[in-house]
């Protein structure tokens, strides 16, 4: 069987590409880098990867980046739409996250977000961990929704 093809009770299940083919992607030139992270042993879970829900923070603090230019003001996050764990994330990986709002509502905004990591000793090598895809909305001083007054 190719590496794309895994046996599952007897059913053939694709898998998806190689760890070889899925190292040294390029990224993206279309989206922002927002934030750079090094996840240290306590963000560790018990098999010893960086918990997903640690992961799950960052990607919200750097999806927050982009719609802040638009909403001149407060924002909180609303909608988590899609999550994708792609690859685990390990103590000392260097995650580039990468994001671009996707559209813009009257008081919400959407944005993409993408993580790569560079293993730290394949460093300049990159493989893409984790994408999703989260809703913000503009509030006022009270917590409510308010009319997005763009800041461009």
């Amino acid at each position: 069987m190719s590496s794309e093809t895994s046996v599952y009770k007897g059913i053939p299940v694709n898998t998806g590409p190689s760890a070889a083919e899925s190292l040294n992607v390029q990224l993206p030139t279309d989206k922002e880098l927002v934030l750079k992270m090094i996840p240290m042993p306590a963000d560790c879970n018990a098999n010893g990867d960086i918990f997903g829900g640690w992961v799950m923070a960052q990607v919200d603090l750097a999806g927050a980046v982009v719609p802040a230019r638009h909403v001149d003001g407060r924002l909180a996050t609303v909608a988590v739409n899609q999550f994708i764990f792609k690859q685990p994330v390990r103590v000392g990986d260097i995650l580039s996250f990468f994001a671009v709002v996707t559209r813009i509502g009257t008081t919400s905004i959407t944005v993409q977000v993408e993580v790569y990591a560079e293993r730290f000793r394949s460093q300049g090598r990159y493989i893409k961990v984790t994408e999703a895809s989260l809703t913000y909305v503009a509030i006022d001083d009270l917590g409510r929704p308010r009319k997005i007054v763009s800041a461009d």
